[in-house]
């Protein structure tokens, strides 16, 4: 589908480019605060996540500025691109091609943070929960599992900079994101390895699943792999793409899949698009109400619920 084939090209490009510069040289509380998903509007409004390209700090501050200025709470995921290793730290390949360590990562957040703390208007209520993304995109690491472990505590050490500072604490937490791609990992170690080693860290924050389902449940991956990487470990919960009618049929039929087979419930924490003006994409209100008929009819008793936590992911400026 094309919007799937945008996103895939921004990772090939990334991919590319590094390989030219080479030729040339069980479900649980966590903590991402319910009352981040509170909108001080009659209708839901999405933030915008971003697909990152620098690692400027004055940058990323001004990203949080304007998110503050629009007025929304919500998640908000920056995708800091696919896992990396560059012999001596873990971290990413941003958008850029350029390699982005763990550490600096970190330091990136708190400047978003930060911007969107002081855009804020005095005495506004509006929290984020601040996500840092990855995905299963051919991980150039020596380890998944090390790559996953690693990303929690980063995780953690965001929430504990957040905690230092409360005035900032008060409108911002932590949690980490991973854009999951069945068709991009289709033997599904790697991918595995991620995320035990994000639930062996053990820091209690969420990790979402801002992916899709390539075909559905046994395209690729069979049921018990699905559910895993959604909402079967510990920490996992799915904020589903849901960029057509087709998506959303396939998301409700893995939340069947897993009341009837498993006894266990999804775990939505919200849905994405990519809508822009250019490509006309599903509008995030609109994809909202999809998935929620879907799950409604594929899951009529004890339907699960899709809190109406919006957000549409965009490249960076």
């Amino acid at each position: 589908m094309l919007v799937q084939s945008c996103k895939a090209t921004l990772y090939k490009g990334v991919a590319g480019f590094l390989a030219g510069a080479l030729a040339g040289g069980g479900s649980t509380a966590v903590h991402a605060p319910r009352e981040a998903r509170s909108q001080p509007h009659s209708a839901p409004r999405a933030t915008i996540s971003l697909y990152e390209h620098t690692m400027d700090r004055g940058t990323i501050r001004r990203q949080g500025c304007s998110a503050a200025k629009r007025g929304v709470g919500g998640i908000v995921i920056l995708d800091f691109g696919q896992p990396a290793y560059n012999g001596h730290t873990y971290g990413t390949y941003l958008f850029s091609g350029r390699f982005a360590g763990n550490k600096a990562i970190t330091r990136a957040l708190y400047a978003y943070a930060y911007g969107y703390h002081r855009c804020l208007r005095r005495g506004s209520t509006l929290k984020i929960t601040l996500a840092r993304g990855t995905s299963n995109y051919h991980p150039q690491v020596p380890s998944a599992y090390r790559a996953g472990r690693k990303w929690a505590r980063e995780t953690m050490a965001l929430q504990h900079r957040l905690n230092a500072h409360p005035a900032i604490g008060r409108h911002v937490a932590s949690a980490a994101a991973d854009d999951v791609e069945p068709a991009w990992d289709r033997s599904f170690h790697r991918t595995r390895d991620f995320f035990r080693g994000y639930r062996e860290a053990r820091t209690g924050h969420a990790i979402y699943n801002y992916g899709s389902l390539d075909g559905g449940v046994g395209s690729i991956w069979n049921a018990r792999q699905v559910f895993y990487v959604t909402s079967g470990m510990k920490y996992a919960q799915a904020i589903p793409e849901i960029y057509n009618h087709a998506m959303a049929r396939e998301w409700a039929e893995l939340a069947h899949i897993a009341r009837h087979r498993y006894d266990r419930p999804m775990h939505f924490a919200g849905v994405m698009t990519t809508h822009t003006s250019a490509n006309h994409g599903m509008k995030p209100l609109a994809a909202h109400r999809m998935l929620v008929r879907e799950l409604a009819s594929r899951v009529p008793a004890n339907t699960p619920d899709v809190p109406a936590t919006l957000t549409n992911i965009r490249s960076a400026d």
